[in-house]
């Protein structure tokens, strides 16, 4: 049952992630022909800050989510009931919090925003963003029901059609009005229908959760959660920084339009990354029934089935962005928008580094790991912080990317081993370093062959040039993937479990 309702995650997920990148590169298009470079910077800045609020949440879905994995395992219906209630009152508490909060830093729009020739109030487009994030916490937290029982493929199809139709309605309105307060005002209506049909599914699948005579919080549970809380806190305040940040930090020392810039090819990162982060988060509630049941040595197996997938996907598509952004670029939106290609061999390497984490951080998240390492986030958003304002102003865009590489070291080299791999799975801990160095190395040997490749097969059109550069990366890097890794078990477990899929479905 694990692994069927992995894949069956794992495939919509993977669906819906794709839909909402291919309709995502269209709006975008479309949204700089009838708006412009301007609005684009100011989208992605108030997207950044609306990250910032939801540091409020504070992890509180996790932690929820992490406590729901036993009690239904054991269908232990009243406490299922005890942590739903409970999660609902912490959620419109949130959305509260942000709200005033929101309200508070209102004086310090100008400053990030910086000169515009925007003509709407920019306060008024601010708050519409503003809206949206509180209306996504007042009616979202029955979510949580479907995730711990492995179900997010339903979560997933509702937010399938919602990006059809968000998409579809922004398109013909981008093109109507030309306005972006109707714009923002779309996102609001659609993100509360979605949230609203969400829960009415909850309900039909988990009708007691409608039920008001649940009791009060057990103090042992409440204790476990809240210290959950405090280390996710942290790890909420840390991704900001190291996330959120960089468009502020880019906005705020190179201008609006150069944070424009790096909004489209941050689109792509992002859109990739959380295409993939989707079929990694869609396993997660099954890694957390997998380390309820199993022991360490059946853990440890399927780390290293996943690991060696999670290399193999974030490898090929870390040096497939290389190799395919410039040529996507110029074909998409125009050659005017590039960054220097010594910054795409440093994004490419920056989202490898993230996305080789995902693994790690699955088991991390499935055995509740948030308080232990609780420090790490913050001195790696500090680390992260005074490295990018310093390559910035050095490097331009670029030096987001080189910071986003060095901050990673101290999770690769001090808290993954530490605090996940050693406790887990009961390793040496230096065993972690040297299998994530190996395989960065060869990460890098297929990066460099790739460049030499590109550099010598050209053509001038460059959608032509892109479908050429991504053929070339697929098969180069899957050859050598093929020829280093075909006689692991872990390779052969993969084949066997795709033929066993593909059989299944015929």
């Amino acid at each position: 049952m694990r692994t069927k309702n992995s894949i069956y995650n794992a495939i919509f997920s993977t669906l819906a992630s794709l839909v909402g990148m291919i309709f995502g590169f269209v709006t975008q298009k479309i949204f700089l022909m009838c708006l412009g470079l301007e609005y684009s910077g100011a989208n992605g800045l108030f997207t950044n800050i609306m990250s910032m609020l939801g540091i409020v949440e504070m992890g509180i879905g996790s932690a929820i989510v992490y406590n729901l994995y036993k009690p239904i395992a054991e269908n232990n219906t009243d406490k299922i009931k005890t942590l739903m209630g409970f999660y609902k009152k912490c959620y419109n508490t949130i959305a509260g919090v942000i709200l005033v909060i929101g309200i508070a830093i209102t004086p310090l729009i100008p400053i990030f925003v910086g000169e515009t020739s925007i003509p709407e109030n920019i306060y008024l487009l601010y708050y519409l963003a503003l809206i949206d994030v509180v209306f996504s916490y007042l009616i979202t937290y029955k979510r949580s029901i479907l995730i711990a029982n492995q179900k997010n493929y339903i979560i997933n199809i509702v937010h399938l059609v919602y990006l059809v139709l968000l998409n579809l309605f922004e398109i013909w309105l981008l093109f109507l009005l030309k306005n972006y307060i109707v714009y923002l005002v779309l996102r609001i209506v659609f993100r509360v229908l979605e949230n609203l049909v969400i829960n009415f599914i909850a309900n039909r699948k988990y009708p007691y959760i409608k039920e008001k005579d649940y009791a009060s919080m057990d103090k042992e549970t409440k204790e476990d959660i809240f210290t959950k809380i405090k280390g996710l806190f942290c790890h909420k305040i840390g991704s900001f920084i190291v996330m959120g940040t960089a468009y502020i930090v880019i906005s705020m020392l190179l201008g609006l339009k150069e944070a424009g810039i790096y909004n489209n090819y941050f689109l792509i990162f992002n859109s990739i990354s959380i295409l993939l982060s989707q079929i990694f988060f869609s396993i997660v509630s099954s890694v957390g029934n997998l380390l309820v049941k199993e022991n360490s040595e059946k853990s440890f197996e399927v780390y290293k089935k996943l690991t060696l997938f999670n290399f193999w996907i974030y490898a090929l598509c870390s040096i497939g962005l290389f190799a395919t952004l410039q040529p996507f670029i110029t074909w998409w939106i125009g050659k005017q928008y590039l960054l220097p290609l010594y910054a795409v061999i440093w994004l490419a390497i920056y989202f490898y580094v993230q996305g080789m984490r995902k693994t790690i951080n699955l088991f991390k998240e499935a055995a509740g790991i948030f308080y232990e390492d609780r420090r790490i986030p913050i001195v790696e958003s500090i680390v992260n912080l005074v490295c990018a304002i310093f390559f910035v102003k050095m490097y331009g865009i670029a030096g987001v990317f080189i910071a986003g590489v060095i901050s990673s070291l101290i999770l690769y080299l001090y808290s993954y081993p530490k605090y996940v791999y050693g406790p887990i799975f009961h390793k040496q801990k230096k065993d972690f370093i040297i299998e994530q160095v190996k395989l960065f190395v060869l990460m890098l040997v297929m990066l460099g062959i790739i460049l030499v490749l590109i550099s010598v097969i050209t053509v001038s059109n460059p959608f032509l040039q892109f479908i050429i550069n991504g053929i070339i990366t697929l098969a180069v890097v899957n050859l050598i993937f093929f020829a280093i890794y075909r006689k692991t078990g872990e390779y052969e477990y993969f084949k066997w479990l795709l033929k066993k899929f593909i059989k299944r479905n015929k």
